[in-house]
């Protein structure tokens, strides 16, 4: 009887382990297909399989068994033009996506996102005062942009949660109120930036107010090593993560170190938002809906919500892309406008419903 029980539970177990496994399959190879969709859409529309012929064509081993006849003016407009755009929305709304779902998961809040914490606005902050510095310089594959976001993006969090302490707890309410008093006013910094150094901010104004449209492979490549490696170290802690959703008396009481934890998970989120805003800019909201809407309909287990909320932001911010290439076509919007406008209504949604739980 005790050994038909441990059977079936190993077979629980194991189509459990298989229903996820297909789950994030399906949703890579969506990713995929978004990514084509992306390249194919714009002010010249490009035929899918002419797409496929020049991925086929340019991939290094592939190329000696497919000799297709590709146009160069497409193939240039594929592989130099819009295959780094569709990358770089992939890459920012994965990395704004693991923070999110890290913010929330560490202080237990889903109306927690880098935008709302104030750490997009602290990288937006040192990313423009390496703009009006004018240095540019690379060091170890990191930039003077990348290195001035992730410090202003630091600072502002560790601020943040500094000046929101009671004690030895984060009220999250007046987490919540101090970012976005915090988000507003360094917001505010910027645009006197925008103000006082015109010259210089020409170029960025649609970067300020969040765009992958002037993606190029540098940024690409200057971005990934960073939003990798700060994911890795993210996803070591997805367990004890799970663990403070029980509360933080019993993840003490568990074993967590939750002051290492939380140091820890800040200077990584931190990471992967500045790596994030540096390629992009201002992109508010793709932190704030996808967490919470992979945990209503997927899983709350941070094992599993990291990766899937990392795909399904890269899906949610290029497909935000591709609207913001035809609303106003041939003009296009800045892909910031668009989320904004979808992630708006949703915190008015979620700080509705949390109101009627507090009521109740």
């Amino acid at each position: 009887m005790l050994n038909n029980f441990k059977l079936s539970k190993k077979l629980s177990s194991h189509r459990k382990t298989r229903n996820w496994q297909l789950t994030i399959l399906s949703l890579f190879l969506l990713l995929i297909y978004t990514i084509i969709v992306s390249i194919s859409i714009g002010y010249t529309s490009i035929p899918i399989p002419n797409i496929i012929k020049v991925f086929l064509t340019n991939a290094p081993g592939l190329n000696r068994l497919f000799h297709y006849s590709v146009s160069p003016i497409e193939e240039v407009l594929i592989l130099q033009v819009r295959f780094p755009r569709a990358l770089c929305a992939a890459l920012v709304g994965a990395a704004l996506s693991i923070a999110g779902t890290v913010y929330q998961g560490l202080f237990r809040n889903p109306m927690a996102d880098p935008y709302t914490i104030g750490a997009s606005s602290g990288a937006a902050v040192g990313a423009t005062s390496a703009i009006i510095l004018g240095v540019s310089v690379t060091i170890l594959g990191i930039n003077t942009i990348q290195f001035f976001a992730f410090i202003g993006c630091l600072i502002t969090v560790l601020g943040v949660y500094t000046i929101s302490r009671v004690g030895t707890k984060v009220p999250v309410q007046t987490l919540l109120l101090s970012g976005i008093a915090v988000s507003i006013l360094l917001s505010a910094v910027v645009n006197s930036f925008h103000s006082m150094f015109p010259e210089q901010f020409r170029r960025s104004a649609f970067w300020l107010m969040g765009s992958v449209s002037y993606s190029e492979w540098a940024d690409v490549w200057s971005a990934l090593p960073f939003i990798l490696a700060g994911s890795i170290i993210i996803y070591l802690y997805a367990r004890d993560l799970n663990i403070l959703a029980l509360g933080e008396s019993e993840a003490t009481h568990l074993g967590v170190d939750l002051e290492k934890m939380k140091k820890v998970l800040l200077v990584s989120s931190a990471f992967v938002t500045a790596a994030a805003v540096s390629i992009s800019g201002l992109i508010a909201f793709v932190g704030l809906i996808i967490p919470h809407v992979t945990r209503l309909i997927l899983t709350p287990d941070h094992r599993l919500l990291i990766p899937t909320s990392a795909l399904m932001g890269a899906i949610f911010l290029m497909l935000c892309d591709i609207l913001a290439r035809v609303v106003i076509s041939p003009s296009e919007l800045p892909v910031g406008v668009v989320t904004a406008i979808c992630g708006g209504p949703f915190f008015l949604y979620l700080m509705r419903r949390k109101k009627k739980v507090d009521a109740s």
